[in-house]
């Protein structure tokens, strides 16, 4: 029998950008020899044996991930917890627009606020 696929994402990393590598590993906790392990990504085979190396990701590699971990002597099954990865876009790319936008409206809220002072003690 197989029991307990669980899967390691190497580097531990909270974030994960376009042109980084990870590597996925499948483990079983209990399993007689020999142990075959197959990769899913979003449902899909994708590849075969202990390590899921992939190199250079990108926004496509987002999704969730699975291991099966097969005994080739009675075929019984472990299926993996679904590991979510999400690539994003480096975020200082970003967030210099809204850093901008905010900054503009605070100097218009500021003239604003100037103009209707002097306005009010012409008056």
């Amino acid at each position: 029998p197989v029991t307990n696929a669980t899967i390691t994402l190497i580097p531990l990393a909270h974030q994960l950008h376009p042109g980084d590598s990870m590597t996925l590993r499948c483990s079983v906790q209990v399993g007689s020899a020999p142990v075959t392990f197959t990769w899913l990504h979003n449902g899909q085979e994708v590849a075969r044996g202990p390590l899921l190396e992939l190199r250079a990701i990108d926004v496509g590699h987002s999704g969730t991930y699975q291991c099966v971990a097969t005994n080739q002597l009675d075929g019984h099954q472990a299926l993996s917890p679904e590991l979510e990865v999400k690539v994003t876009l480096w975020g200082h790319r970003d967030t210099v627009p809204a850093g901008v936008g905010g900054a503009l409206f605070f100097l218009l809220l500021l003239m604003g606020v100037i103009v209707a002072w002097h306005r009010w003690h012409r008056v």
